[in-house]
């Protein structure tokens, strides 16, 4: 499988959809910090559009947990809590691992294929030193257990937690130098490609310990 299919296509977009994303990146990378005011005219002039748009795309946001409403001070950047990350990663250490053994039934060559195609962008996002696609990448690998496991309850869940999570990581660099994310990556799906389902899964869960012992020092 190409890496068109890990990228976005270039379809039109609506204007809110470019609202959208353009404020969840900035919110993302920390250029919108926690507590920021997310003011609707501000916003429309910034992107010179109408308000319409802007509340729909702050909607979306604030569905994603981006941004919370204020009692009569309009919309804010959210916080992020260590408390918070730590149920995040608990929480996908009791269902990650039960997504990968049902993907790995599952799994064929193509399925290899892609997953080898986003550690290749990983690796590339290095270099370019881009470390938001690097997050992003990090995303679609474990998202695509959640994806093809069958469990659609599942898969909503990791749509509810990963703009959390990628924000997380994000804003507080709480990454690995060089090329260990997309090395640790390489030695999962190697586990993955020698069907061995006891060791692979031991392998992902002890990788999120990192991140759910974060205590935000």
């Amino acid at each position: 499988m190409s890496m068109e299919t890990v990228s976005s296509m270039q379809t039109p977009i609506s204007l809110s959809e470019h609202v959208y994303i353009a404020l969840k990146r900035q919110i993302m990378k920390g250029e919108l910090l926690p507590g920021h005011r997310m003011i609707v005219l501000d916003i429309a002039k910034q992107f010179s559009v109408s308000q319409a748009p802007v509340r729909e795309a702050l909607e979306r946001l604030k569905q994603e947990g981006l941004i919370v409403g204020k009692m009569n001070k309009g919309s804010a950047v959210s916080e992020i809590t260590a408390q918070e990350i730590r149920d995040i990663y608990e929480l996908r250490q009791m269902v990650e691992g039960h997504a990968l053994r049902a993907t790995m039934k599952v799994l064929d060559e193509n399925d290899i294929a892609y997953l080898e195609g986003v550690i290749t962008g990983m690796r590339e996002a290095i270099d370019k030193e881009d470390p938001y696609r690097l997050v992003e990448l990090d995303m679609l690998f474990h998202g695509y257990f959640y994806l093809r496991c069958g469990n659609a309850l599942l898969y909503d869940i990791w749509n509810s937690i990963k703009s959390k999570i990628m924000r997380f990581i994000t804003v507080t660099n709480q990454d690995h130098q060089g090329y260990s994310i997309p090395d640790s990556h390489t030695e999962i799906l190697d586990l993955i490609k020698l069907g061995d389902v006891d060791l692979t899964e031991t392998k992902l869960i002890r990788g999120l310990d990192f991140y759910k012992n974060y205590t935000g020092d």
